[in-house]
């Protein structure tokens, strides 16, 4: 029997509508049920709310006559923050942000408002595109990506007014907003190199980013936040950098892949680590995921070891072209 608490949260949650609250009820119903081992039971339930979250998200997409459909990708979250390797100072700042957005109500009888802008910047293949994800899939919100090949014009004005359609559409929804690559539209205006039209871009950006309420939050991702607009820095309550994974995450990231797939890699993820250390997130990924690939093909899942040092071997020949490239260039 569920925790009485749970079930009473649960169906108040469903009574009044509440989706954001509804889920974080499942979810502890669901880390309930695995606590006491009834595993087929949780598994059961995280695939009704996770098919529930699709329909939700489906339902509320504005049919296509809103005009914004061109500019912006809408995609149904799937990654829970506890998926992510992040530093503990970087998964608190994104606990804070999640808080506040639920409890915004609370907040604002003290006249305040949460928090609704983040700024992530680093190397590529790190996880600020996955970071955005998370942040959508525990608001039980929508991620709604900007579309640049759509969204910038080569007329005159016509790269604004786009970017207008992709902010009123944002309006009309709880949902978080994401810009990957934010420099492209946010550089510097003190660049003599750019025109009129990038610098007029970038303040209509910039005042559009100050219109949004709270309730959309909105997230900009930078390989090369050196280049962005001074103002730009001050539109973001929250920074974050998310640098290349230390031995230590990566480990940590390896082994969680294990055990998402259930699969062993039959060598220590420490060592696993050291011999990746300097690739990214998505780099280390990549391998988890050729290794799993492999062994599957080659009916080697319960004893994978002499696959994954092969693999690892070639990936760290991989990596010597890459640097190679790289002193080249």
């Amino acid at each position: 029997m569920a925790n009485a608490d749970i079930l009473i949260g649960l169906v108040k949650a469903g009574v009044s509508g509440d989706a954001v609250l509804f889920r974080r009820h499942a979810e502890a119903l669901i880390a309930d049920e695995r606590a006491k081992k009834h595993n087929i039971l949780a598994d059961r339930l995280v695939s009704v709310v996770q098919n529930a979250s699709t329909s939700a998200s489906q339902a509320r997409r504005t049919p296509i006559e809103n005009g914004a459909h061109p500019f912006v990708l809408e995609q149904t979250p799937e990654r829970p923050l506890n998926m992510l390797v992040l530093a503990p100072e970087t998964e608190a700042l994104c606990r804070e942000l999640i808080a506040e957005q639920h409890r915004s109500d609370l907040l604002k009888t003290y006249g305040l408002s949460p928090r609704h802008k983040l700024l992530v910047a680093g190397p590529p293949g790190n996880g600020k595109t996955t970071l955005a994800e998370a942040i959508a899939y525990e608001l039980a919100v929508p991620l709604l990506v900007v579309r640049y090949e759509s969204l910038i014009g080569s007329f005159l004005g016509e790269t604004g007014s786009r970017l207008q359609k992709v902010f009123d559409y944002a309006r009309t929804q709880h949902c978080v907003l994401f810009f990957d690559e934010f420099e492209i539209l946010g550089k510097e205006r003190g660049d003599n190199r750019e025109t009129g039209e990038i610098k007029r871009v970038v303040g209509t950006l910039l005042t559009q980013i100050d219109r949004l309420p709270d309730y959309v939050v909105t997230i900009a991702a930078s390989n090369h936040p050196e280049l962005l607009d001074r103002a730009a820095w001050r539109r973001f309550e929250l920074r974050i950098i998310l640098p290349a994974p230390t031995r230590s995450q990566i480990s940590r990231f390896v082994e969680s892949f294990a055990e998402r797939r259930r699969f062993q890699f039959n060598l220590a993820s420490g060592t696993i680590a050291e011999k990746l250390l300097g690739h990214s997130f998505a780099e280390v990924e990549e391998f988890c995921v050729d290794v799993f690939r492999q062994a599957i093909l080659t009916g080697k899942t319960d004893h994978p070891h002499e696959l994954t040092q092969l693999k690892l071997r070639q990936w760290q020949n991989r990596a010597t072209v890459k640097a190679n490239s790289e002193v080249n260039e």
